[in-house]
């Protein structure tokens, strides 16, 4: 068994990447990572609760980095993730075969105050040519892990080398690095196939672990029934359970209120890989102003993706974030758009009852199931079986100025970084920024309108918005109707309420 020494929380087998070849011998000399300035408190989301004032649904990504914290020239001040090969939101990776285990984040005191007690399960899942996927080995023996088992190997795992999967299992999150090795076996049918993952109450914290998993998952391909790293890891962070006697949290974590000066976008940069909303956005084109809509309406979306799935993971994350309110009082009362991340039909009875939420799958089976999904998004094409929905895949002339305009914007900003070194703002910021300021508008207006004498939305209030007075006219109704707000619309002579 491995022993903790006196560093602890700090383990043992910890162990620092190797230094940033920029850096040289300055970072060799640092025991630990440079203070923590100006970073974001973390926050978690309850599941099956509304969003507090000031919050975006569906957020809440802590901004502590997965291996040392630096100072950014171009995140404005704000703490980013340094890798160990210096490649940002990159984990470094150990060469298989070595004695030496896997480096564990160093954490200031403040963050190893905040991180701990977040782990409430620890778990190796193998693939067994009889029995299929099962799980090998957890921790603690008493917690429910049904379902685990095809969360954290994906259906059509086999045709692909490695992955990493988010998902949730009941009140809790995960995260799972998934690999697959060819052996010399005929028992194994020539692949020997394991994942290696943890459960937390918050999917806030998941991303600091993403590369112990990486190492460990190799691990247990190579040297099978080794779980002495995980047994210390799961030792060193595990979770305080409640006396309930079944192993599992009662009650979700609540969430932090979060000020519009911190946009929940610092938690994204340091979450996600570098440039991930960037790429969210440039992925889906001018179909990311379908695709803002369906989320302010707080809609069911699917992602449909063969695996790997870990990056379309980021993309139900992302969608979420177009949702982002920060006007106090917006949103209690709609239902959270939950990002369920990766299901599958194992899911399928958790997600009749949902009213909301944004996930993805592997799996092909659930394109029939429209019983259990508003919008289907497959490669870049979304689709609605719903009728009143269908006017809204149609982009107007507001979507496409809007798209014009971020994208005029992101231009200025590289141009600006380019020519004048202005590194204050990067694309990340641009990105969660525009969309929370374009719903911001939305709503301070009608809620203006609202509590006007005469709470009558005209043309010229819904062009103020940045709407289309007639295509977006039916956007309005089902908006009006799903926040509960009490205007009467009338353009064109035509008025509804």
């Amino acid at each position: 068994m491995v022993k903790q020494s006196d560093r602890a929380p700090l383990l043992d087998w910890e162990e620092i990447p190797p230094p940033d070849p920029n850096q040289g011998a300055q970072q060799q000399q640092q025991q630990q990572p440079p203070p923590r300035e100006g970073v974001a408190p973390k926050s978690s989301q309850p599941a099956g609760r509304h969003a507090p004032k000031g919050t975006a649904a569906g957020t809440g990504w802590s901004t502590t980095a997965a291996t040392t914290i630096t100072r950014s020239p171009t995140s404005g001040g704000k703490a980013v993730v340094a890798s160990g090969n210096g490649s940002p939101g990159r984990p470094w990776t150990e060469p298989l075969g070595t004695d030496r285990h896997v480096p564990f984040p160093v954490l200031s005191a403040r963050d190893q105050w905040e991180e701990k007690d977040q782990i409430v399960a620890v778990f190796v899942v193998t693939f067994d040519t009889r029995s299929g996927n099962m799980v090998e080995w957890s921790l603690p023996h008493d917690i429910n892990l049904d379902g685990v088992e095809f969360k954290s190997i994906a259906s059509g795992s086999h045709r692909i080398t490695s992955d990493f999967i988010y998902f949730r299992k009941g009140c809790y999150f995960g995260l799972a690095c998934f690999a697959n090795m060819p052996v010399e076996s005929e028992l194994e049918r020539g692949a020997r196939m394991k994942s290696v993952g943890i459960l937390s109450p918050s999917y806030t914290l998941l991303y600091r672990y993403m590369h112990f998993l990486e190492y460990q998952v190799r691990h247990q391909l190579k040297c099978p029934g080794q779980y002495s790293p995980l047994e210390a890891f799961y030792e060193d962070k595990k979770a305080v359970l409640p006396p309930t006697g079944n192993g599992l949290v009662t009650a979700c974590p609540t969430w932090s209120v979060t000020t519009i000066n911190r946009c929940m976008h610092p938690e994204m940069k340091i979450t996600h890989p570098a440039g991930c909303m960037s790429q969210f956005i440039q992925f889906f084109g001018e179909q990311i102003m379908v695709l803002w809509k369906f989320a302010l309406l707080r809609k069911r979306i699917l992602i449909f993706s063969p695996p790997p799935i870990g990056v379309v993971c980021y993309r139900v994350y992302c969608c979420c974030c177009l949702a982002n309110v920060s006007l106090p009082g917006i949103g209690v009362s709609v239902p959270e758009l939950r990002p369920f991340f990766y299901i599958n039909i194992a899911d399928i009875t958790a997600l009749e009852t949902e009213l909301s939420y944004v996930a993805c799958t592997t799996e092909k089976i659930f394109e029939e199931k429209k019983e259990l999904y508003d919008v289907y998004i497959d490669n870049q094409n979304v689709k609605t079986h719903i009728g009143h929905l269908q006017p809204l895949l149609r982009l107007n002339a507001a979507d496409k100025e809007k798209y014009r305009k971020l994208s005029e914007q992101r231009q200025m900003l590289l141009y600006s970084q380019e020519v004048d070194g202005d590194c204050t703002t990067n694309e990340e910021d641009l990105f969660i920024l525009f969309f929370m300021e374009l719903n911001n508008r939305i709503f301070q207006t009608l809620s203006d309108v609202a509590g006007s004498t005469d709470p009558t939305l005209t043309a010229e209030h819904v062009r103020a918005m940045g709407l289309d007075p007639q295509g977006d006219r039916s956007f309005l109704v089902d908006l009006l109707e799903v926040y509960g707000i009490d205007v009467t619309l009338v353009i064109d002579s035509l008025c509804c309420t």
